[in-house]
């Protein structure tokens, strides 16, 4: 205690450089020696009073040594937090003794600087994520994209999405994270897509309408090379969001039986007819096709659209069964081949030449997927 009023007579004459340096002992001294109880009080009482020192830098030193310790006076660790940001920085970053209700508070503030050094903390709990995902700046939300120790729920990365999904330093953030939920994954590829359509240089070159039409079609295949990359239980928030966007159009679901994605054909169902998950499984799996094409009418499917579909399932079931081998480009080829619009056909029908030439377009396609993996294969053998 006799030390304690030593420095505290001593403090009043001292330089800044002399007080931050005898700052900093003091306030190690507190957090690393066993003190007996009187000495303990008054040693917490001299670190209370140099927080009105009139030098950030005594502050700063006193932040910077008591940051990281659990045994820091909480008023001391309080009034640091809330002082200029170069003083409040280290405890704002690191210290165990900020609450989560201290964090939000401080995200709340709105000062960009503070909000990143909370997302980049070692570990951010779902609370502070979230309103750091509600209010917070870009530069913050990418720091919180970027932390492996932030835990971050599936709505706050919608809201990320949402406020800044447009810039392009959230979407690198965001893009290889595995947490990412499959809507949200959706959500990036679709603003990259519209992001290059909208690039002046792109427009230059294409014109804005091939220019649209090309980032639409990227992110049509985009979007079902994604249900390759999700689990089961994603696909019915992926069904849902397009729902939402208007994206699961009938066009959608038929490149989607082409090419084999019946799990989430079956959950787009689910959702388009209000038909339980076991009942449609049964369906798809080795149902009449009366029962499938009232499940087909049931969900908003046109009936010029069940042949081709009905054709597709019968393919996939033999696939599946180990009866036959077969891809998209010979599932497709057999649903042009329902409508007469293969070679020798009779041709289809104007009610059915736009399904016609989507088929074609996914059937082109397949055949240029194929060629090109055979190309890459001869020539690396």
């Amino acid at each position: 205690m006799i030390v304690v009023q030593h420095f505290l007579k001593w403090v009043e004459t001292a330089k800044v450089a002399e007080r931050a340096a005898a700052a900093s002992a003091l306030a190690r001294a507190y957090i690393q020696k066993d003190m007996s109880f009187d000495d303990r009080l008054a040693t917490e009482a001299a670190l209370t009073l140099l927080l009105d020192d009139a030098s950030a830098k005594v502050r700063a030193a006193l932040s910077e040594t008591l940051s990281l310790s659990h045994r820091a006076p909480p008023q001391v660790i309080a009034a640091l937090a809330a002082d200029q940001p170069d003083v409040a920085a280290p405890i704002i970053a690191r210290s165990p003794l900020m609450s989560d209700s201290d964090l939000v508070d401080r995200v709340a503030m709105g000062n960009s600087a503070i909000q990143c050094l909370v997302a980049s903390r070692p570990q951010v709990s779902f609370a502070v994520a979230a309103a750091i995902a509600e209010v917070g700046s870009l530069a913050a939300c990418i720091r919180l994209a970027g932390n492996p120790g932030a835990r971050i729920a599936a709505l706050s990365f919608r809201r990320m999405l949402e406020r800044h999904g447009r810039e392009a330093g959230l979407r690198a953030a965001l893009m290889p994270d595995g947490r990412l939920p499959a809507d949200c994954r959706h959500m990036l590829l679709t603003q990259v897509g519209e992001a290059l359509s909208a690039a002046p240089l792109v427009r230059a070159l294409m014109g804005g309408e091939r220019a649209e039409k090309i980032a639409r079609d990227a992110c049509i295949k985009a979007s079902i090379a994604l249900i390759d990359s999700i689990g089961q239980d994603e696909l019915p928030a992926l069904v849902e969001h397009l729902r939402l966007r208007g994206d699961l159009t009938p066009g959608f679901l038929v490149r989607v039986v082409a090419q084999g994605k019946i799990d989430f054909f079956a959950a787009a169902l689910g959702v388009l007819s209000g038909q339980g998950e076991e009942r449609i499984t049964a369906l798809l799996a080795g149902g009449r096709d009366g029962a499938l094409a009232a499940l087909f009418t049931k969900a908003g499917l046109k009936r010029n659209y069940h042949p081709p579909l009905l054709q597709a399932l019968l393919v996939w079931r033999e696939v599946a069964n180990g009866k036959r081998i077969a891809g998209a480009q010979e599932v497709s080829w057999l649903m042009l081949k329902v409508l007469g619009a293969t070679e020798g056909g009779a041709g289809p029908s104007e009610q059915d030449a736009p399904l016609a030439a989507l088929l074609k377009k996914i059937h082109l396609d397949a055949l240029r997927q194929n060629a090109r993996q055979q190309a890459l294969a001869l020539a690396a053998a």
